[in-house]
C-alpha cells in the first residue's frame, strides 16, 4: 500500500501501476455530470473555474446530507462512465486524477495516457465508511445543484486502488483477460 499526497500525484503517477493500492491524502473536488456540463461551458467562455484544473483530483460522488456532528454524509463514488464526455478536456487541462467507479471509455484512457494521469477506483457501497476519511467540507460552486455542487474535500488516507495508470494498464480489460483464461 502507498501513501500519496494529491499534491505530489502528478509526480509520482508514472510510478503507480493498475491494481497498486494506494491511501491518497489532500485536497479532491466533487463532481458528477451537472457540475462538469456547467464547468466545461465555463471553459468555453473563458470564464473562471471553480477550481484549478491543472494538477486537480476530482472525486465522482455526489455526497448525502450531513448529519449533525459529522463533517460530510455518506460519500461513495457514482458510476465514472457518466462523466467520460467531459473528462478527455478535462485531462488536457492538467487533471491530474480521477477517482469514481467503474470503466472508461477508450477516449478518456488514451487521455489518461497521454497526459500522464491516472484513474482511481473506490469500493463502490462503502460510502458510509468513505466519508469516515473526509476531513472537511466546503461546497465552493453550484450551489443549486445539491448533493452534485461541487465541494472541495480533504481526506486523509482514503483507500483506493489504481484502475488505469498512465501506462496503458487497466484492471477491467486485464481481469476480463484472466476471467476469460478460466
Amino acid at each position: 500500500m502507498k501513501t500519496i499526497n494529491v499534491q505530489d500525484l502528478r509526480a509520482l503517477s508514472p510510478e503507480l501501476n493498475a491494481g497498486d493500492k494506494v491511501l491518497l491524502s489532500g485536497t479532491v473536488f466533487t463532481s458528477r455530470d451537472a457540475a462538469h456540463k456547467r464547468i466545461t461551458e465555463l471553459m468555453d467562455r473563458g470564464a473562471p473555474l471553480p477550481y484549478e484544473l491543472d494538477g486537480a483530483v476530482i472525486y465522482y460522488a455526489g455526497p448525502t446530507g450531513t448529519k449533525e456532528g459529522m463533517v460530510i454524509g455518506s460519500c461513495g463514488p457514482t458510476t465514472s462512465g457518466r462523466m467520460d464526455v467531459f473528462s478527455p478536456r478535462f485531462l488536457d487541462n492538467g487533471l491530474a486524477a480521477m477517482i469514481g467507479k467503474g470503466e472508461r471509455s477508450q477516449p478518456v484512457i488514451d487521455a489518461i495516457e497521454r497526459n500522464k494521469a491516472v484513474y482511481f477506483c473506490a469500493v463502490g457501497g462503502a460510502g458510509a465508511l468513505a466519508c469516515k476519511c473526509i476531513k472537511s467540507c466546503e461546497v465552493i460552486a453550484f450551489e443549486d445543484l445539491g448533493c452534485e455542487s461541487v465541494k472541495k474535500l480533504y481526506i486523509e488516507d482514503f483507500p483506493l486502488t489504481v484502475a488505469i495508470d498512465c501506462h496503458g494498464g487497466n484492471i477491467f480489460a486485464e481481469g476480463r483477460k484472466k476471467y476469460c483464461k478460466l
